[in-house]
Parts: C-alpha cells; sequence; structure tokens
C-alpha cells in the first residue's frame, strides 16, 4: 500500500534509540525520549549516567548550511569558556545525520545535556550573572557575521505580518493595532543612529526555557536555532522583555532588568542609543515569533494556533508591552 504523503512526522523513539546508538557508539541500553515536539523535535537520550538531547530539525527549516553555521557558533563559545549545550560528532566525526522522515530528509544533531533545570523566576543576582554572559557572548561575536538569516525590519516587521494575516481577520482590532504598530516601529527603526549601535551573532531567545541553572548557580544556554546577524542589543530587548512577561510586580521587574542590564554593563558598555531602542527591539522580536508561530503551522497545530489565541498573546503580550513602554508617547 502507497503511503499518503505527510506535511510533518513525529519519528519513533524506539527506533530513534537504535538509530543513535549506532552512530554513537552508545550502548545498547541507552533509551530516547520525546520531550518536545515543535518547530524542532527534541528528544532526551539516556545511557547510563550519561544525558544527551537529540534535535530533529523541521522540513525545510533549516539548511545544511545554517545548522553548520549554528555548530561552529557553539564551538566558538564553548572554546571560550561559556557554558553552553554543544554539537557532538558521531564515530565518524560527522555532526549532522540526514534521516529520511515520511515528509522527506530532515536533519538530526546530537548536543550535551544541559545541567541543572529551569526556573520561571529567579534572583536578581542571577539576572546580573545572566547580564554579564551575554555580554561576553556579544564580545565573540561582534562584527563576525555568520551566514544564516540578518534580521532586519522588513524579516522583523514586514514578513512577520505577512505570514500573521491569513490567520486573522483584517479587520479585528488586533489586526488593526498590527499594522499601525508595524508603521511606527518601521518609522522608529529608520531613525536609528547606526554609528551608535554594535553588530553582531545574536542568540535572539535567551529567556528561561532555553537557560539551565545548577545547584551551584552555574547557568548552561542552549536552543541556538534562531542565532542570525543583527543589533546586538537585540538580544538584551528580548531579554528584558521574557523578565516582563514572568515577573508580575513592576518594581521587581525594574530591579531585575536594571540587575541584568549592571552584569551587562559591568563588561561592556551599552550606549545611550541602545538603551532607548531596547522597548521598541522587544516588540519587533514579538513580531517576529508570531509570524513564526504562523509559518511553521503544521508544526503547533489549529488546537494551539487558533484565532483566540492569536488575540490573547497580541493583547497580553504584544500591546500589552507596548502600553507598558508607552511607545507611541516616546518617538
Amino acid at each position: 500500500m502507497q503511503h499518503f504523503p505527510v506535511s510533518s512526522s513525529i519519528l519513533s523513539a524506539s527506533h530513534l534509540a537504535q538509530f543513535v546508538r549506532g552512530k554513537y557508539k552508545l550502548s545498547q541500553s541507552s533509551t530516547c525520549q520525546l520531550l518536545k515536539a515543535g518547530v524542532n523535535h527534541t528528544y532526551l537520550i539516556t545511557d547510563g549516567p550519561d544525558k544527551f538531547v537529540f534535535r530533529v530539525y523541521s522540513l525545510n527549516w533549516r539548511t545544511l548550511r545554517e545548522i553548520n553555521e549554528e555548530i561552529a557558533l557553539l564551538k566558538l563559545v564553548k572554546a571560550n569558556d561559556i557554558r553552553v549545550s554543544y554539537s557532538i560528532a558521531d564515530i565518524s566525526g560527522e555532526y549532522i545525520q540526514a534521516i529520511n522522515a515520511p515528509e522527506g530528509q530532515r536533519y538530526g544533531v546530537l548536543f550535551s545535556f544541559a545541567a541543572g533545570e529551569k526556573l520561571l523566576t529567579f534572583s536578581p543576582e542571577l539576572h546580573y550573572e545572566l547580564g554579564k554572559i551575554m555580554a561576553r557572548f556579544h564580545q565573540l561575536t561582534q562584527d563576525q557575521p555568520i551566514e544564516r538569516i540578518t534580521y532586519t525590519p522588513n524579516v522583523l516587521l514586514v514578513d512577520s505580518l505577512e505570514k500573521v494575516k491569513p490567520f486573522l481577520p483584517a479587520d479585528s482590532e488586533e489586526m488593526q493595532f498590527l499594522m499601525q504598530t508595524q508603521r511606527y516601529m518601521l518609522g522608529e527603526f529608520a531613525r536609528i543612529d547606526t554609528t551608535q549601535t554594535r553588530w553582531g551573532v545574536v542568540h535572539l531567545d535567551i529567556w528561561f526555557d532555553n537557560l539551565n541553572i545548577a545547584e551551584d548557580g552555574a547557568v548552561t544556554l542552549f536552543d541556538f536555532d534562531f542565532c542570525g546577524n543583527a543589533m546586538l542589543c537585540l538580544d538584551l530587548a528580548y531579554y528584558i522583555l521574557q523578565i516582563h512577561s514572568t515577573e508580575t510586580d513592576v518594581e521587581e521587574f525594574y530591579k531585575k532588568r536594571d540587575y541584568f542590564l549592571a552584569g551587562y554593563e559591568s563588561i561592556t558598555e551599552l550606549s545611550a542609543e541602545e538603551k532607548r531602542l531596547l522597548p521598541m527591539l522587544a516588540e519587533s522580536v514579538y513580531f517576529y515569533y508570531l509570524g513564526i508561530q504562523c509559518e511553521r503551522f503544521d508544526n503547533w497545530s489549529n488546537v494551539f494556533l487558533n484565532d483566540l489565541y492569536l488575540k490573547r498573546f497580541i493583547n497580553l503580550r504584544i500591546k500589552r508591552w507596548f502600553d507598558f513602554n508607552k511607545l507611541n508617547e516616546n518617538s
């Protein structure tokens, strides 16, 4: 019987265990467990006391070149003593596995396991440490472009909104807000004094879900899947946005934001222009990720990504941040 074509599949964890054992010389007792299915699928590999993470990229999500650039970036970061989940070569010295999935060829990469646990909220002192880690990362990547996406205003704001349009009525209040905000932010991007902003490689997704904290406070970063070229302060903007989304107390938000910025500036000073841009840039990253969710609809499913979800996301995240920072009033 001919198999019906599919757009997205979840690979069998038990069969993937067999595949990984052969590629990486793991014991026959090693196991594989699906942790998360989304744009990429993440599996936990356990071999006795050792743990690893195997990421399977979705079809047509990342090219071989893009994955290789991510791997090279991780090598650079690890070599400079920043704790990251790094890629691991197989017995042949290869880092990328080609997998013949039902929908077409997908790629897989084995990563080291990040020790510790995810914490939704943590102390101001740890935010200070995260600021230092981000600054050290930016020191490595400033003026060092990689062959991946460049986060231009068009990518962040224009392309993203086009991806949202099929999922939200044009006359809805939420779409009208997005369109008005897009015009405002494009104008703000045009006003940026680029002589006062640093460029380089950004992670673009540093938040509590992509870092583990060990008992001794050591922080390990992971999931560099969205790394690319941009103004470095885009990373700071998104991180501060996430503090705001997890801290309901305004004073606590300001305290932790200031500790994070102080940690960053203990390594690298921010220009006045970079600081001015942080609220607006954070809003632009929200646009970008909303567009990604819509673009990868087949990976999320319509149970998760529907009209109600989009309206809640826009009102409780994007509009809330916009209003909190009085962005239109600061132009």
